[in-house]
């Protein structure tokens, strides 16, 4: 029973008790765990934390090469921002400053979390902000390009900052959306 208890076997009814598979560990975040504006605003709270600095990092550590991509990268999000590639762009920018940043750390996290990184992939953030959705992602555009532009200047504090400042305004259209559907509801 402890070994069932901590997840080592598995008793099948009928038939035995057998050793289950050890999964490597991970962080245990999954679309399947991000269900309400509530978990999307909590994930947005880990990546500011983490996101700050890999940018940081990233304007210090990237290559040439790497910048390069990024900018390919941002110009496929600008160009196809009313297609749903939109958000693979979007998680694969995100991921690219992850790696600029040398530590696979980083990239790790980022890559468990997949798509869920982009809140608009989760929820329709322009919608619950009442924002035009046009407006919404020029926003998002000019975001990018602060922490791509800070990067490719090598500027660590700007990137930082950039990346702060486009994470929080997400946390933020979507805490006051959180608020209007509280106050619909009551």
């Amino acid at each position: 029973s402890h070994l069932q208890a901590a997840g080592l076997v598995e008793t099948r009814h009928g038939i035995g008790t057998f050793v289950l598979e050890q999964q490597p560990a991970n962080l245990r975040i999954s679309s399947d765990t991000i269900r309400t504006i509530g978990d999307v605003l909590a994930i947005l709270e880990l990546r500011i934390s983490l996101e700050t600095e890999a940018a940081w990092l990233a304007a210090t550590r990237r290559s040439d090469e790497q910048v390069k991509e990024m900018g390919v990268v941002l110009k496929r999000i600008q160009d196809s921002q009313t297609r749903p590639g939109s958000v693979e762009s979007d998680v694969k920018f995100h991921l690219l400053i992850a790696q600029a940043t040398g530590n696979r750390y980083f990239v790790d996290i980022l890559s468990d979390l997949g798509n869920t990184i982009i809140p608009r992939a989760r929820v329709n953030s322009a919608q619950l902000a009442h924002d035009d959705p046009a407006v919404y992602l020029e926003r998002v555009n000019r975001e990018h390009d602060d922490i791509y532009n800070a990067i490719l200047r090598q500027d660590a504090e700007a990137a930082r900052a950039a990346m702060r400042t486009h994470l929080s305004n997400s946390r933020e259209r979507l805490r006051r959306a959180q608020e209007g559907i509280a106050a619909k509801t009551e």
